[in-house]
Formats: C-alpha cells, sequence, structure tokens
C-alpha cells in the first residue's frame, strides 16, 4: 500500500485553498484557472452579488448578459467551496424522492418543483455547451440499497417516476444487475438513471466565472464581504477596501457565509464531506463498468464514481463542525474497501473536502432576508444542479419575472433549533444518531 502524501507540485508551491481541506483532483486537472484580482475603492452597481460558487456566477453571467452592471465579490478564490469541490454528480429532481414531496406538498407542487429540477439539469448541460465548456459529462447514476429491507421503495420508486411523473429514465435493479453494474456484491439492489450524469465540477465553476467575465461582470476574488446594510432603497456590501452600492444584492454563500447574514445563518448548517482519488483502475477493471454514478441508501451518503482517465472518486466520510479532518485518506480508503474489497490497498493520490450548506428538511433556502437582499443555498447536497439553475432563476427575478424562485420562497425551511451556540451540538448528536442507524 502507497501512503497518502501531497503531490509534488502542492509541495512546491501550487495555492491551497484556506478554507477547505486537501489538494483536489479537480483542481490537479482542471487547466488553466484565471485569477481575479481583489476589490479596491468605493463603486456603485445595479447587483452585488457575494459568493463566487455555482449561483454567484451564474447569477452574474446572466445578469451581466441582460445588460445589468454587476458586481461579484468572493472572499477567497472561486471554486475554493463546495462548487469546485463536491462529487459532480447532477441527480434527478430535488434532494428529496418526488413522491416523498408529494406527501408532504401535495401532487401539484411536487410535480412543480419536480419539472423546475428537470429544467435545471437541462440548463446546466446547454449552458455549458452553449459557451464551450467541456465539463466531461458522463451520462447515467445507480441509486442503491445498503438493506435488503429498502428494496420496494426503490421499486415502487421506479414506477411512480415513470407513471405519475412522467419521468421514464429510471429503472429498478436486482441484487444481480446492480452487482454487475457496480463490480460490487456489497449492494443489495437499486434503481439506474439514464437521464442524468456527472461533471467535473471545477471545470464547470472556472468557464462560468469566464463567461461571466466575458459579458461583463466585475468579478474579485479574495474580497471578504465584512457586513451588509439595507436602507433608504440602497444595499452597502462593506469589504476591507472599499464598498459597493447597489439596487440589489445576492447572498450566495452558502456553508460558507458564516454569520454575515444572521437570518440564513439560522436556517443552513456547514456539514463537510471528503473525497478520495486513487490512481486510474486500468481498463480491465470491473469497477462500474458503465461508467455511472453511484450514491446508496444511507444517511451519511457513500457517492462514486469513475473518471474519464478511469480513477475511482469515492465520497463518504462527513463531519459536522468546522473541526480539522484527520487522515482522510484511510478513512476514505476503509470506506472503499467496504465495498470493493479488492481495493483496500489503492494508492489514494489525492483527498480533499467542502462544506456543503443543509437545511432541517433539506431543501434549498431562498428568502429576502432585508429589503432588496436575498439569500439563496442550502442545497443540501443536491447543488451541483440546482445551485447553477438558481443563479438563472435570481438574474431573472431582477429583470421582473419572481414566478419560479417564489415556489423555492414559499417552502417551509424553519430554522435550526438551539441557535448559534446550542445547534451544532444538537446537530451532531442528532446527524450521529442517524450514522449508527445506518450500521444497525
Amino acid at each position: 500500500m502507497s501512503e497518502f502524501s501531497f503531490p509534488s507540485d502542492l509541495q512546491s508551491g501550487v495555492y491551497q485553498s484556506p478554507i477547505s481541506p486537501g489538494y483536489s483532483w479537480y483542481e490537479a486537472t482542471v487547466g488553466e484557472r484565471p485569477e481575479y484580482g481583489p476589490f479596491e475603492g468605493d463603486i456603485g452597481a445595479d447587483v452585488v452579488i457575494v459568493g463566487g460558487g455555482f449561483t454567484g456566477l451564474s447569477a452574474a453571467a446572466h445578469l451581466a448578459k441582460a445588460g445589468v452592471n454587476v458586481v461579484l465579490i468572493e472572499a477567497h478564490r472561486f471554486g475554493d467551496g463546495a462548487s469546485g469541490r463536491n462529487g459532480g454528480q447532477l441527480g434527478t429532481g430535488q434532494r428529496a424522492w418526488a413522491e416523498d414531496m408529494e406527501a408532504d406538498l401535495g401532487f401539484t407542487r411536487a410535480k412543480a418543483l419536480f419539472d423546475m429540477a428537470e429544467e435545471a439539469k437541462a440548463h446546466l448541460l446547454d449552458f455549458a455547451a452553449a459557451n464551450g465548456i467541456e465539463i466531461d459529462y458522463v451520462p447515467g447514476q445507480m441509486s442503491v440499497a445498503h438493506k435488503e429491507r429498502y428494496l420496494d421503495e426503490y421499486r415502487a420508486h421506479a414506477e411512480v417516476m415513470g407513471e405519475r411523473f412522467g419521468y421514464p429514465h429510471i429503472t429498478f435493479m436486482g441484487r444481480e444487475e446492480t452487482a454487475a453494474r457496480l463490480g460490487s456484491a456489497r449492494y443489495f439492489g437499486g434503481t439506474r438513471d439514464t437521464g442524468t450524469g456527472h461533471i467535473h465540477p471545477l471545470k464547470l465553476l472556472v468557464g462560468t466565472a469566464r463567461v461571466a467575465a466575458s459579458v461583463g461582470a466585475k468579478l474579485f476574488e479574495r474580497t471578504k464581504a465584512e457586513g451588509i446594510t439595507a436602507e433608504a432603497g440602497k444595499v452597502r456590501v462593506a469589504t476591507p477596501r472599499g464598498t459597493i452600492t447597489a439596487e440589489k444584492c445576492l447572498v450566495a454563500t452558502n456553508a460558507y457565509g458564516g454569520d454575515l447574514d444572521p437570518a440564513t445563518a439560522a436556517h443552513l448548517m456547514p456539514i463537510g464531506s471528503f473525497i478520495g482519488a486513487t490512481v486510474p483502475l486500468g481498463s480491465d477493471s470491473p469497477v462500474l463498468p458503465g461508467g455511472e454514478s453511484v450514491d446508496d441508501s444511507r444517511f451519511v451518503v457513500r457517492y462514486f464514481r469513475k473518471t474519464k482517465d478511469g480513477r475511482l472518486l469515492f465520497g463518504g466520510r462527513e463531519i459536522y463542525s468546522r473541526g480539522d479532518p484527520k487522515d482522510i485518506p484511510l478513512q476514505i480508503r476503509r470506506q472503499i474497501a467496504e465495498v470493493y474489497p479488492s481495493l483496500e490497498d489503492i494508492e489514494i493520490t489525492h483527498a480533499w473536502g467542502g462544506y456543503v450548506g443543509i437545511t432541517m428538511p433539506r431543501r434549498p433556502f431562498v428568502r429576502e432576508v432585508m429589503s432588496g437582499v436575498i439569500s439563496v443555498g442550502g442545497y443540501s447536497g443536491h447543488g451541483v444542479m440546482l445551485a447553477n439553475f438558481m443563479g438563472r432563476l435570481y438574474a431573472e427575478t431582477v429583470a421582473g419575472n419572481r414566478d419560479q424562485l417564489k415556489l423555492f420562497e414559499e417552502l417551509n425551511v424553519p430554522p435550526f433549533p438551539g441557535g448559534q451556540r446550542l445547534r451544532p451540538a444538537l446537530l451532531f448528536l442528532a446527524l450521529n444518531w442517524y450514522a449508527l442507524r445506518d450500521r444497525i
């Protein structure tokens, strides 16, 4: 077994995120990653965006293309947060299954939210194609059951998606088919979705920033928002080197907002998720012969896929605080071995993490938190597809069409209990209870 070590180019001084641990395989393979200088001075704009992830950069691109004077600031570098470090899986629908949304919200609203998610999927792929962004898209995704008693739910889900929600791309897999498609006998069955897939997220992020800059958006990295105030019809965002004054503001910091906006902080909780990339497995490897991505039925979900050069990208270890994670490669290798015992000694070449924003009901948080200030986030692990689309919906809202964004604003997303002081401890206890249930 080869022990994990940082790549030599990292040791020699390659940039490393100050807010997310590890050097990712995405960073190693993204190619040119342009830098955007920090903001200085005082400036006016139509819209100011705080946060340079999928949501913020997508909004900036669509706004600037429509002729809106937009300024975007990011505290670190574009891609340092979850948008540039996630599992790359698009998924289908919202975070919860459509039938669960129907039970809670009724069919009409559940169907509207499902259809919007399908529009989001098409938008992402169309945006990348129209702007020449190579995102390494690979079709196919499997959702698999780690307990046999879940199989009836998976079978029923495939039927409901085709018959009730008009989505014919999901089929049920029994144990033999699942084992053949995974290259592992660890799971009992599941579903296969041929209407979605997975991407290289940092390539999409870097490409979206290029598009936004090319159509006139003013983009600034390493510029922290120190405060947001709204009064007299104006929004002011203070930074260390100046102030941006605008008519409207989008807060798109998601899990990385800290206490910048108290309302957002009360409704979103950061959860750390971690990924390891192996050496290429070789053309004769039985692992994922069809190239699909995978997520499983654990509450603390395992998710994995192969890259175009044949590496296994495996994510699953989570932490529920801002603490420094220890032994990411060791923990990921152990989880890989549970699914693929033959890979128990596989070399991990890259190991990294990032923080995703979750909400209590695992639904996006969209609110006008101050006059003229809208906050968007809390994608709860479903943000690759939804976050980009939310940027477009925000741009449409600025243009006067708030209909689709309103569907998310109307969702019931309560704050986490316990306030700022107690909620991390309460969440830690709750989520570790669910993690224990995964093992029972």
